[in-house]
């Protein structure tokens, strides 16, 4: 990592900002009522309920049970930094930050842990609230769900489908990108309500790899020694 202080900021940013990726177990969502659509709903109907590509997109994530990629992060400010990024599905990822970051990401399938010993800096959250959480769905549900997709275009070679969350389209936007024939997973744009992006690129992803339980479970010194200071050797 570049400059761990931005990214702590922009993990506190994404806490917030992309409710639109939240489990459905954590959301509670009222009728939608159809009149006074707004401008991102009615963007929405140029999107048919059954499209094809939204479904077979639902397939590809649906039938994938662990995922492990190397990650390329470009955050707002031109940093960039890389990464492992390892998913069991449902509900349980991790991002690990090349040094000499020493930040890293955990959900054990409830919550988020952040950790930055280098900085320190300790956070947990619902995972509902993470940015990345519509890797970990379960089911993914991506048409007349509490997702809706905005748009789907075919960009630089790539499938893209525009997400927000339903009831608070503003609030944020993901972008996912696939390959096609077969499809894969190639990575995501992170939108927040300000405009500003994080943009994610995954290489080498692999599917169905067996990936040890251990690797999801906060394995740092706890949060009172984070804080005061640890020793980095």
């Amino acid at each position: 990592m570049l400059d761990s202080a931005l990214f702590d900021r922009h993990i506190r940013r994404m806490r917030t900002l992309l409710t639109a990726l939240s489990a459905v177990a954590l959301l509670s969502f009222g009728t939608v009522h159809a009149e006074a659509q707004s401008p991102v709903q009615q963007a929405q109907a140029q999107v048919p309920a059954s499209n094809p590509q939204v479904a077979e997109v639902e397939r590809y994530f649906n039938g994938i049970r662990t995922m492990q990629a190397r990650f390329v992060q470009s955050n707002p400010g031109g940093t960039v930094v890389q990464g492992t990024l390892s998913v069991s599905r449902p509900g349980r990822m991790r991002f690990e930050y090349d040094p000499p970051s020493q930040l890293k990401i955990v959900a054990d399938g409830s919550q988020v842990t952040m950790w930055d010993i280098a900085n320190r800096d300790f956070g947990q959250w619902p995972i509902g609230w993470t940015a990345a959480s519509f890797l970990v769905r379960e089911p993914m549900v991506l048409q007349g769900g509490d997702l809706m997709v905005e748009k789907v275009e075919r960009t630089d070679g790539m499938l893209q489908l525009t997400m927000s969350q339903a009831r608070k389209p503003n609030e944020g936007k993901v972008i996912v990108r696939l390959g096609e024939n077969p499809m894969v997973l190639r990575g995501w744009t992170i939108i927040d309500n300000r405009g500003q992006r994080v943009d994610v690129s995954l290489n080498g992803l692999q599917t169905g790899l067996p990936l040890a339980a251990s690797l999801f479970k906060f394995d740092g010194p706890d949060a009172g020694a984070i804080r005061r200071g640890v020793d980095r050797n």
